[in-house]
């Protein structure tokens, strides 16, 4: 009679037959399942585990992440997670719900399983009494802070942690990726700066505060938002006084991206004269920002078209 064993062990499948060890090649091994709650993440995860895991945003590249309605195959997929990786801040607070009915507490909030990319960011625009007033809640501080694409130092970090404590004996492999990804973002982090310093200081005007890290990054001067308050939109009146500072300051770029209503934005460029560019806030919004690097390739080549009418 031959009897068969499995060690659960990731670095490799023992099978016992007849005194024999066998061990099955390392590729063989199983990936390491991650849940994100973005697209966003999920490109990060993805750039330093490589082979190593099998990583699935919950929010559809794409879709807006602040208003997602979960479903129910997602509590499926976060049962089958050993790790799950969010933004933080109150951006995707229905995370909550769906790890508490997971029944997994490795995932909970300070669990082994349970990454906030956001730990360690030095956050903009933190507000005191919690939750703004409008339909997004952005009182933890602003939750845009991927696009500094300098953030993405501290994001992998917080990834990287993860994935050792899970899976220690491939620890120096996602620490080499890590170190990797990171010297080539910083290459193409000094391209970009150097294509968006003409716009140093030139006013700009955005529907939704999702570009503060962004504009400190590459010193760009947005003057407000077209929303009053995240998730509300413009009175009459609101419009009126853009439309005088607009005038004022000389705005001649409107800011959107894809998910955003176009009435008010279109309404003030044809009042104002402005031309209006679409930009990715997160990768997927648009076809060509498909990770994160493309995500500040699309955005730069855009700004730098509407400003000079070609890309540089």
């Amino acid at each position: 009679m031959i009897t068969f064993w499995i060690d659960r062990g990731r670095s490799a499948v023992r099978i016992l037959s007849l005194g024999f060890l066998l061990l099955a090649p390392p590729g063989t091994q199983a990936a390491l399942s991650v849940i994100t709650t973005t697209a966003n993440l999920q490109t990060l995860v993805e750039a330093v585990g490589g082979d190593r895991v099998s990583v699935v945003s919950l929010v559809p590249a794409g879709s807006n992440a602040e208003e997602y309605a979960p479903r129910p195959q997602d509590l499926d997929r976060i049962r089958g997670a050993s790790m799950v990786v969010r933004v933080g801040l109150d951006y995707d607070l229905w995370f909550d719900r769906l790890l508490r009915q997971s029944g997994k507490p490795s995932l909970l909030r300070g669990g082994p399983g349970h990454v906030d990319a956001s730990n360690a960011i030095v956050l903009l625009e933190v507000k005191g009494g919690g939750l703004s007033g409008g339909a997004h809640a952005h009182g933890a501080g602003n939750p845009h802070y991927w696009l500094d694409p300098v953030n993405a130092d501290v994001i992998t970090g917080n990834i990287v942690e993860a994935l050792a404590r899970l899976d220690s004996l491939n620890a120096k492999y996602y620490e080499q990726r890590r170190i990797d990804f990171l010297a080539r973002l910083e290459q193409r982090i000094h391209v970009w700066q150097l294509k968006l310093a003409p716009l140093t200081g030139k006013p700009l005007l955005t529907y939704h505060n999702n570009w503060p890290y962004f504009a400190r990054r590459f010193r760009l001067n947005f003057i407000g938002t077209i929303e009053p308050r995240p998730g509300i939109a413009p009175s009459p009146a609101a419009l009126a006084g853009l439309i005088r500072r607009m005038r004022e300051e000389q705005v001649s770029v409107i800011v959107r991206h894809p998910q955003e209503p176009s009435r008010d934005v279109d309404f003030l460029a044809r009042k104002v004269g402005a031309r209006v560019v679409i930009l990715a806030a997160s990768v997927g919004d648009l076809p060509q920002a498909q990770d994160y690097f493309s995500l500040f390739e699309t955005n730069v080549a855009a700004l730098t078209a509407a400003f000079f009418g070609v890309a540089r």
